[in-house]
C-alpha cells in the first residue's frame, strides 16, 4: 500500500482526476458487463420461456377437450353477453393484457400487442366451439416471432 500511496503522491492533480475518472468508468463498464448484461439475458431468457409454457398449456387445454369430447361437431349457443366468454377465456389462455370491448350482448371486439399464434388460434378454436365465431381479424407479425391481433367476436347466429 505504500508503494501505492508514494505512487499516487508523484502524479500531478490532473493526472489524479483522469486517473479518478477512469476508475469510475472502468468501474461503470465492468458493473454492466458483470451485472446488469447477464440480468437482462436472463430477464429476455424466462420471458420467452414463458411464452413457451403459455402457448403448451393453451395447446394442452386444447387437446385435453378435444379428447373428453368437449369440442364436436355440434356447437352450442353462446352464452350472453359474450364479452364475459371472451373476458374469462382469454385469462384461462393467459392473454392478460388483452383489451376487450362489448358492442352489445352479441358482439365484442378483442386486441393483443403480443401472443404467439398457435396458442392465440387454440384459443379461437375453443370460442368457436362455445358459439362464438370471429367476425373479423387483423393480425400484424411483431419482430419477435409474436402476433399483434385485433378481432371482432359475434354470437353464432347473431346478425
Amino acid at each position: 500500500m505504500e508503494a501505492l500511496r508514494t505512487w499516487w503522491a508523484e502524479r500531478s492533480l490532473r493526472e489524479q482526476r483522469l486517473l479518478i475518472v477512469m476508475i469510475a468508468l472502468l468501474a461503470i463498464v465492468g458493473l454492466w458487463l458483470l451485472a446488469f448484461r447477464p440480468l437482462s439475458d436472463r430477464l429476455e431468457a424466462e420471458q420467452q420461456r414463458h411464452a413457451e409454457a403459455v402457448t403448451a398449456l393453451a395447446q394442452a387445454r386444447t387437446r385435453a377437450a378435444t379428447l373428453r369430447g368437449r369440442e364436436g361437431p355440434s356447437v352450442a349457443a353462446a352464452p350472453l353477453p359474450i364479452e364475459g366468454v371472451i373476458s374469462r377465456t382469454s385469462a384461462e389462455a393467459g392473454f392478460a393484457n388483452a383489451r376487450i370491448a362489448g358492442q352489445g350482448p352479441s358482439r365484442a371486439t378483442f386486441a393483443l400487442g403480443a401472443v404467439r399464434a398457435p396458442a392465440f388460434f387454440a384459443w379461437i378454436r375453443r370460442l368457436e366451439g362455445r358459439g362464438v365465431v370471429v367476425d373479423s381479424l387483423r393480425a400484424r407479425a411483431n419482430s419477435d416471432r409474436t402476433l399483434a391481433v385485433e378481432a371482432a367476436f359475434r354470437a353464432r347466429g347473431a346478425p
